[in-house]
């Protein structure tokens, strides 16, 4: 099958041999006959093998994950990002029945054929290349995929969404940008303060992608991304990944559902249906706010714990099988179902297929 005829039919239409065992063509619910990708989420080597069936279950097909801390610096970035990756190849490879490591967009489709979850690299920070564009190649050669140029505040290549001066891509930033381009590995803005974003859009031969990130004309948070942003995305070719993160969403914490797919419905109306996609940027197991989590988290996050932003999920999205929900409220705001499994998927696909390969 040509890619443009894949892109033309979309994934309804796959023969029965791209379905999943655990749905038959005949009885497959609309996420499991569809292609439903996550350009930004979370997959802990935590997770039994029976909550990757639930995910898989669900209709998910693949996940782009963060190998490492993005607040990591200099050495001790390089070092995590390397750890990172030999973590997740060493769960992937203990589990060979559900999940497959993915370098190529066209392996998604092998683990959907094959029931099971693909799994993207990706470093929601460029720390780890420090000034060294070669490092680029290494992490290439070891299986990264994506690259985030900036996390919350500045490094070599820009600045994040929370430095102060708001500055956009740096000279070296434009050189990683170039390089970037010329091996394959697709750029992601989240993050980026809104000048970065611009500047790199601009910079960039190929689409770029912002994989978890929210509308600031819907709801005011220093992550989110403004209409400009997102036009200028879109007419590159690009991607704007909706999160669901609720603090980036909504401040009510409670019935607060409709609030995420009022960003979908304002990303789709801005940059058009083929160019938002979910990134959710949300672990997939079902979040009890005890003692002992937020004790946890609190470690985990040190200075960047803020209680008041919990919680962090969406009550009806808490969970394994969260694009079922997606779906359905995508539907509900009058999407074809073409139209839902271009946002689920096959934008996602497209791009990986243009940029990655």
């Amino acid at each position: 099958m040509q890619r443009r005829d894949f892109l033309k039919i979309g994934c309804a239409a796959l023969p029965a041999a791209l379905m999943p065992e655990l749905a038959g063509a005949q009885q497959a619910s609309a996420t499991q006959r569809a292609l439903v990708m996550d350009a930004m989420g979370e997959i802990r080597d935590v997770y039994t093998p029976d909550l990757l069936r639930q995910i898989i279950e669900s209709g998910a097909n693949s996940v782009t994950v963060t190998l490492c801390d993005p607040k990591s610096q200099e050495l001790q970035a390089y070092q995590a990002a390397i750890d990172g990756i030999l973590e997740y190849d060493r769960y992937i490879a203990r589990h060979p029945d559900l999940l497959l490591k993915a370098t190529r967009a066209d392996d998604v489709l092998k683990a959907k054929s094959s029931g099971r979850l693909a799994i993207y690299y990706l470093t929601q920070n460029s720390t780890h290349i420090g000034r060294d564009l070669d490092r680029l190649d290494v992490f290439y050669s070891l299986g990264q995929r994506c690259l985030q140029l900036t996390y919350n505040h500045q490094n070599w290549v820009g600045a994040g969404c929370k430095e102060r001066t708001g500055a956009g891509l740096t000279e070296f930033g434009h050189q990683m940008v170039e390089k970037l381009n010329s091996i394959g590995m697709l750029i992601d803005l989240s993050h980026a303060s809104q000048a970065t974003m611009m500047d790199a859009i601009a910079a960039s031969r190929d689409p770029v992608h912002i994989s978890h990130t929210a509308c600031m004309a819907v709801y005011e948070n220093v992550r989110n991304t403004s209409d400009e942003s997102m036009r200028a995305l879109a007419q590159k070719g690009g991607l704007v990944g909706i999160c669901q993160i609720r603090p980036f969403l909504t401040a009510s914490r409670k019935d607060n559902l409709d609030a995420y797919f009022q960003h979908l419905k304002h990303a789709i109306s801005v940059a058009g249906v083929e160019h938002v996609c979910i990134g959710s940027d949300r672990d997939h197991r079902v979040i009890e706010l005890s003692e002992e989590y937020m004790a946890e988290l609190k470690a985990e996050e040190g200075p960047n714990f803020n209680p008041s932003d919990w919680p962090l999920f969406i009550d009806q999205l808490n969970g394994p099988r969260r694009m079922e929900v997606v779906w359905d409220g995508l539907v509900g705001l009058g999407l074809s179902e073409d139209e839902a499994e271009k946002v689920m998927g096959t934008n996602l696909f497209r791009l990986y297929q243009e940029v990655i390969g």
